[in-house]
């Protein structure tokens, strides 16, 4: 027995000192420092955002129509209902959350490039406005931190004005992604629900548009800035329409975000991309960014490059119901010369050399 109860303390001394000596192995660890948890945090913020643009739409739908074969079926039923009877919504102003424009995920999503936006001069309540959004990028970030959460505070610096962010009307045709969308401010890029925003929900709306839209993402490289405008004249016939002021915006360091496989015009992958933005509305680019684990290695997620997001003046615009194309072409040639003025006073200070220039197509 003696013997017994000499083993079992024997075993009990060594397992305390096993104990202690992991103890002391896991204190001896550092902790990761609150700088350590802010990068977690805006690399997490980063990967939901990029994860819920590019699978959010698709997921739900499959997701929706495995159901329809389980004994779940009811629940796509009734959402199909839903979105039957809520069809109209995004060409009227789409459903705003305040609440998630102000979502603190926000915050770490701008910290992680880092985003900022510059005002020049102020936009009036009693007017309503078309911003011109440049460069699109690959996903247009700029344009959704700035125009869409409040985490850099579009509404401190502009009181009274109300942001709304376009994008292709086919994403508020997939399920769930449409709610998401329209909670944060997005609306379709069509005639009818700009109309609708500039004309039927007062004054102090401004639509944001990102008018070079898939054409000029197959151009997105670093170093280059070159925009697709000279031809996109939609907008300034919607403003001429309402009397929409125009606003000229530039995102300095949007194209850096990505590394894209540029394929030159006249090949037959820059062919096959081009049908494919006439049949489906976007371009499918081949790009790359950093990885989840290492900023070295190779993903999809966006390089933290700082973005900064400069408006220009407004340009006032009178209300035409029916302008003329010599109208038109006059004031896209004057959003034209306030968006080089814009480029041209502000480039040196957001990391482009005097030299270059803004090329617009």
């Amino acid at each position: 027995m003696k013997t017994i109860i000499a083993a079992c303390s024997q075993n009990l001394s060594g397992s305390r000192a096993s104990i202690q000596t992991a103890l002391r192995t896991l204190l001896a660890v550092p902790w990761p420092s609150q700088r350590d948890i802010r990068s977690a945090l805006q690399l997490l913020a980063v990967l939901q955002w990029v994860l819920s643009f590019l699978l959010l739409g698709t997921v739900s739908l499959l997701l929706l129509i495995y159901l329809l074969f389980t004994g779940l079926w009811l629940v796509p039923v009734l959402y199909l209902a839903w979105i039957i009877f809520d069809w109209d919504t995004p060409e009227k102003g789409g459903r705003r959350l305040p609440c998630l424009r102000r979502w603190t995920v926000w915050k770490h999503f701008r910290d992680y490039f880092p985003v900022k936006l510059v005002k020049t001069h102020d936009l009036s309540p009693s007017h309503n406005y078309i911003i011109g959004s440049h460069p699109h990028g690959i996903l247009c970030v700029g344009a959704f931190c700035n125009f869409i959460t409040g985490s850099t505070g579009f509404e401190e610096l502009f009181p009274g004005i109300r942001s709304f962010l376009t994008t292709l009307a086919g994403n508020f045709r997939l399920p769930v992604f449409r709610e998401y969308l329209m909670s944060g401010g997005l609306c379709p890029v069509t005639r009818r629900a700009i109309g609708y925003l500039l004309s039927q929900k007062g004054t102090g709306n401004a639509v944001a548009i990102v008018i070079g839209g898939a054409a000029e993402s197959l151009s997105c490289r670093p170093g280059v800035t070159t925009l697709i405008l000279k031809n996109r004249k939609g907008f300034v016939r919607m403003a001429l329409r309402h009397g929409a002021f125009l606003v000229p915006s530039f995102s300095f360091g949007e194209n850096d975000l990505f590394r894209q496989v540029v394929f030159e015009e006249g090949s037959w992958m820059r062919s096959i991309q081009r049908r494919f933005q006439k049949m489906i509305g976007f371009a499918p680019c081949l790009f790359y960014g950093r990885g989840l684990t290492s900023s070295r290695s190779r993903g999809f997620l966006p390089y933290s490059r700082p973005i900064t997001t400069v408006v220009g003046e407004p340009l006032a615009v009178p209300k035409v119901e029916n302008p003329s194309r010599e109208l038109v072409d006059r004031y896209h040639e004057l959003y034209i010369r306030a968006l080089l003025k814009l480029f041209n006073e502000n480039k040196t200070k957001y990391g482009l050399a005097e030299s270059d220039e803004l090329h617009i197509l």
